[in-house]
């Protein structure tokens, strides 16, 4: 086993960064990863840094490489957020962290995930620190594309692109680390369009599998104007129960620490001075329901547009595997009752429904406006 092993379908990039962890011509103060959703970005980061804490540890089992790999190293930070945007509190702290020494591997190693979730404002507040690091700090950075960066940022990091990976690649992943069956680990390697995340969801979880089915299904059942409503307000309110049930518990974990740390028991009159911190947490977890909200909606929709692509494909005669194989009947159903000048224009709803939702638009607004667009024309 290598560090490197979960980065699957990425060798040239693991050979660069491999590259850098023993050549000091190779080596940089400042990367940055970009690539697709559930290409791996995180991944890469990860074994990265562990990489560099012990370029020796060929096979990934020494304290160091190990340590890093799970989280735990003291030098190694992972900052991720869950919010829709990284303030400038959090970047300040990273930009204190970074100039710390070392105290236990060979470099201090922060990982910002999701670097695209900067203002410019925040970007800003790291550019110093990025540009002038002490001679032990390495920053790697993630985001989607070299675009979603500040221009300021990315000038002064090296660029890593990752591709995204083949089906089958994910899909033997599944099978060695998770135990997946083999017939289901591909299916669902198709079905995420290679999230590998994503993937893993619906190759472990029986409801990921079934909700996406029910998403699936809002093509083929829309006729009319009532038809999109009531499947708009079906698909708002089961990813508002899904995000409810992923965020809630955690939810109920940080208010009992945090009313333990400030010694006030549960049900108890909380003093003024305290009142603060808690509206604080109320409003950081309103934060990051939203954006589970937004998550959910977003796969909702890339599933849609998977379909559409289908669709269209079949439409086109094209001999290339479709993404949903197990709904080929629907598929073949649409294409026949339907034109692909339709198709494309259903995708471009897709497309303008997500920018929408992604600029703060209401989502039950947003996803009706898009299962309207969707209905039979003519």
């Amino acid at each position: 086993m290598s560090v490197w092993t979960e980065l699957v379908g990425q060798d040239r990039a693991v050979e660069v960064l491999s590259a850098a962890t023993t050549s000091a011509t190779s080596m940089t103060h400042a990367w940055l990863i970009t690539g697709p959703p559930g290409s791996g970005r995180s991944v890469a980061a990860r074994a990265f840094a562990a990489a560099l804490q012990d370029p020796g540890d060929a096979d990934g089992t020494g304290h160091q490489v190990r340590t890093a790999l799970a989280g735990t190293h003291a030098d190694v930070t992972v900052f991720a957020t869950e919010k829709v945007q990284i303030s400038i509190t959090e970047a300040r702290e990273l930009v204190s962290l970074s100039q710390r020494s070392p105290s236990q591997g060979r470099w201090r190693v922060i990982i910002v995930e999701d670097a695209d979730r900067m203002t410019e404002r925040t970007a800003n507040v790291l550019l110093k620190a990025i540009e002038e690091p002490p001679p032990r700090t390495v920053w790697i950075l993630c985001a989607p594309s070299p675009m979603d960066v500040l221009v300021t940022i990315r000038s002064r990091c090296r660029l890593v692109n990752l591709r995204v990976p083949a089906p089958e690649a994910v899909a033997d992943l599944l099978v060695r680390r998770d135990g997946v069956d083999p017939g289901l680990a591909l299916t669902c390697a198709r079905a995420a369009q290679s999230h590998i995340g994503m993937a893993r969801r619906l190759a472990t979880h029986s409801d990921a599998r079934a909700y996406r089915d029910t998403v699936l299904a809002i093509p083929t059942t829309i006729r009319g104007v009532g038809d999109a409503v009531l499947a708009a307000q079906t698909l708002v309110e089961d990813a508002t129960e899904q995000s409810k049930l992923a965020t809630t518990e955690r939810d109920a974990a940080e208010k009992a620490e945090l009313m333990r740390t400030i010694g006030a028991e549960e049900g108890a009159r909380i003093p003024p001075a305290l009142r603060a911190q808690i509206r604080q947490l109320e409003e950081e977890q309103k934060r990051r329901s939203r954006r589970a909200l937004i998550d959910l909606l977003d796969r909702a929709m890339l599933d849609l547009l998977s379909f559409y692509r289908d669709v269209l494909v079949t439409q086109l005669r094209s001999d290339v595997p479709l993404v949903n194989e197990a709904h080929a009947e629907r598929i073949i159903a649409m294409a026949d009752h339907s034109t692909p000048e339709q198709s494309v224009h259903r995708m471009q709803a897709v497309g303008l429904a997500r920018t929408r939702v992604a600029a703060g638009a209401a989502p039950l607004l947003a996803m009706e406006a898009l299962t309207i667009a969707l209905r039979p024309q003519g």
